[in-house]
Order: C-alpha cells, then structure tokens, then sequence
C-alpha cells in the first residue's frame, strides 16, 4: 500500500493496529459503521469486515433492505445478544450512534446532506471509547456540498469529516485495490488512513477537507472526454479498415494512451475483461459519469475554471443517456452511442 505524504508503513498490519489504537476501549472493542451499500460501497463493507478483528462491531445500513440482506448472507450477521460481528441498523443514526467511525458511500450530494443531517440531529452522544466520531466520506460529490457537511460536523463539535473518494471501479473495490483521494489536516491522516488502508492499496493526501473530491472530480472530467475521443479515435480507425485490436496496440503504445484505450476500451473484443466484451454490462455507469461530469463543470464555474469541451461533453452522455441501446451501461458504451461496428 502507498500512502502519499506519509513516511510508508512497514507493513499493512502496523496500519490496522494504528486502527485499533485510535478506537478500541477497555470495556468494548472497536466498533464502526458503514453507510451504502451500492456496487461500490458493498465489496468495500466486505473487505473491511474481513479485514476487522472478528471482535469488533460492523453497523451497516442502505435503504434497499435487499443489500443489506445479501450482506447478511454472505458475511453474516452477529447472534442476538452479542456485540460482536455485524449488526443491521434501521438508519443512519443508529449507525453512528454505535460507531467510532463511520463511512458513507452514497449516489448524490443531496442523499449525504440528507444523511448527515439525520445523523447529527439531535446531537449526538459521545463514542463509548471516548474517542471523537471520525465520518469519511467516499461518495463523490461537489466541493461546496462537501465543506458545507463538514462545516456541519465540526460546528457542533460532533466529530471530525474527511472527504475520500476513490477510483478503481467496481473491480478494485472488489479487490481491495482502490486508490483514495484523502482531504484532510495531516493529523487526521494516520487514524484515516488506517481505516482507507483496509479497502485499498493507494491512499493520497491531496490536502485539507474538501481537496480530495476535488481532486476526484479533475479527474473524472478527464475521464469523461478521453473516454468519448478513445471511442472516435478507434470508431475512425475500424471504419478505415484497421483491425481493432491492431489499432488499439498502437495507441497503447503512442501518445494517445489512456485508461480508457488500455484498460477501458469501448471496442467489444479488444480486452478480454472490459464491459464492452460483456455487452457493456458493469463498469461505471453512463448515468455516473454524467453525474460527474455535472458535479464537475459546476465546480469550474465556482471556480472561475474555463472548460471548453465540456458542454458538448455533456450534450452526448445525456444523448446516451436518453438512448435505450446505451441507458444503464458501461459509459464506454459511447462506441455503440457513435455507430461503431460490434
């Protein structure tokens, strides 16, 4: 694992005993909380249960009762009367009433406000350990919405909140491969990273609370314009008689190389492994990365950032979004979207 802007730990092992340091108890052993339990966040509630000493307390909670119940089944749940294992919350609240720490991986920045704000109101009690709440938020959302949360938080004295979003997909979320982007103060980074390090192999400072979802969302624009260009680039080349995979080893190997023509190629065939081979099923939706692409250009303009590509960027996601061949697929099906040969 890598930790940017930290001296790198020995092993993975130092970080979960840092984990346990930070919110154990003599009286009760660590106890944490999880918050949605969609494509992303349900492999993460997995590999952070597995990862936990099976006497601490997992509390979980989504809305669609179904993840919860598969969770359940396939973690299992702890025996009445115990406080160890995992335990189904009825909402948010009884989460982090229970929990040391608790992370949240929710679709929208409204559901995050709407959650915090239930979580926070009325105030909350101290943790049984004495410790301070520590929140991480994994969700990607706005910069503005994400201040105006932890402004929240820290008003009221309730805790600390750290935005972390992550990038790697379903696939790393899987594996445990994710990569963070951490806004936080440097000294919450040794607690935050302790927990991340469970769930992922890359954990970046990018800064105080608020910089690691913009550092999330840069990226993302970035991923939202090469991954329509991949599919042009390699539409333009198949319609002159180029043979797919031929095309896409060239630019693999020349400048125009990029996730998207590497790992994430729109082309059916061309890598084993990709949505596009299994009729774009999986992946990052396009209706995701609309949201991103959204969250981000609404970010510039606060900003004051010039984002030339961007609308038209926009008009083609909402285009397939709209779009029955391409609704609720991989967003590389733009390749589809644009006519190219399947």
């Amino acid at each position: 694992m890598i930790i940017s802007t930290l001296p790198r730990a020995s092993t993975v092992q130092s970080l979960k005993a840092s984990a346990r340091l930070f919110s154990s108890s003599k009286s009760k052993q660590a106890t944490w909380g999880f918050v949605g339990l969609g494509r992303m966040g349900f492999p993460m509630a997995k590999n952070l249960r597995a990862k936990l000493p099976p006497t601490d307390t997992l509390f979980i909670h989504d809305l669609n009762t179904n993840a919860t119940q598969t969770f359940a089944e396939e973690v299992g749940v702890a025996a009445p009367g115990t406080d160890t294992g995992v335990h189904i919350a009825r909402n948010p609240r009884e989460v982090a009433e229970n929990a040391d720490t608790v992370i949240t991986v929710l679709p929208e920045p409204s559901h995050v406000k709407n959650v915090m704000r239930g979580i926070l109101n009325p105030r909350l009690p101290p943790t049984e350990s004495g410790q301070r709440r520590l929140f991480i938020d994994c969700s990607t959302i706005d910069p503005s919405s994400s201040k105006e949360v932890a402004n929240a938080v820290h008003s009221t004295s309730q805790g600390k909140f750290v935005d972390a979003p992550m990038s790697g997909g379903v696939v790393g979320a899987r594996a445990g491969t994710l990569t963070f982007m951490v806004g936080a103060s440097s000294t919450q980074l040794e607690r935050v990273s302790a927990v991340l390090s469970m769930m992922g192999s890359r954990i970046q400072h990018c800064g105080d609370q608020g910089s690691g979802i913009s550092a999330k969302l840069a990226n993302n624009y970035l991923l939202a314009l090469s991954n329509i260009a991949t599919a042009e680039a390699m539409n333009l080349g198949i319609k002159w008689g180029l043979d797919p995979k031929l095309l896409a080893g060239l630019i693999n190997s020349s400048s125009g190389r990029c996730w998207s023509s590497e790992v994430n190629n729109p082309v059916p065939g061309v890598v084993e492994d990709s949505p596009a081979s299994h009729g774009y099923s999986g992946g990052f939706g396009v209706s995701l990365m609309k949201k991103d692409l959204d969250l981000a250009i609404a970010a510039a303009q606060e900003a004051g950032a010039n984002l030339e590509l961007s609308q038209r960027a926009k008009e083609v996601y909402q285009a397939m979004e709209d779009d029955p061949r391409c609704k609720d697929s991989d967003f590389s099906v733009a390749y589809r979207y644009l006519g190219g040969t399947e």
